[in-house]
């Protein structure tokens, strides 16, 4: 089991408070099947700083959130950060229970994160943009 460690390089992120309890609970619930996923999402949430919903600027990556983001390799893209349920690569609709959708969540445009790939390779992002659709 891949082993996370608290990266002091790693941007600050923000989280409502909604988001922080419906996450936190469906990574206890996936922590059986997808250990380091679940690891992954929860050491993310540990590390947020948690806000009243009303207090989450729009710029921030947040459930529902549209996000264009730039690769390591100079690709740019445009998701959706959804839940598992609804989540449909084909529609641009990325879950945050996948590595890239736990590295998106709560950045803001402009900042940059590191993440490793399910094939542990190691891959860099950096937000273009955010749109919140709540």
């Amino acid at each position: 089991m891949k082993r996370h460690t608290n990266n002091p390089r790693k941007p600050s992120i923000m989280i409502g408070e909604t988001d922080h309890e419906r996450l936190s609970n469906l990574a206890l619930a996936a922590a059986a099947r997808s250990p380091e996923i679940s690891d992954g999402l929860l050491l993310e949430l540990g590390r947020a700083r948690v806000v009243a919903d009303v207090a989450v600027p729009g710029n921030v990556v947040g459930m529902g959130s549209m996000v264009e983001y730039e690769t390591d390799t100079g690709d740019a893209r445009r998701v959706t950060l959804v839940f598992p349920i609804d989540a449909d690569i084909s529609e641009g609709r990325v879950s945050v229970l996948t590595p890239v959708g736990t590295a998106l969540l709560g950045l803001t445009a402009g900042q940059t994160m590191n993440w490793t790939a399910r094939d542990d390779r190691q891959h860099k992002l950096t937000v273009l943009a955010v749109t919140s659709v709540s």
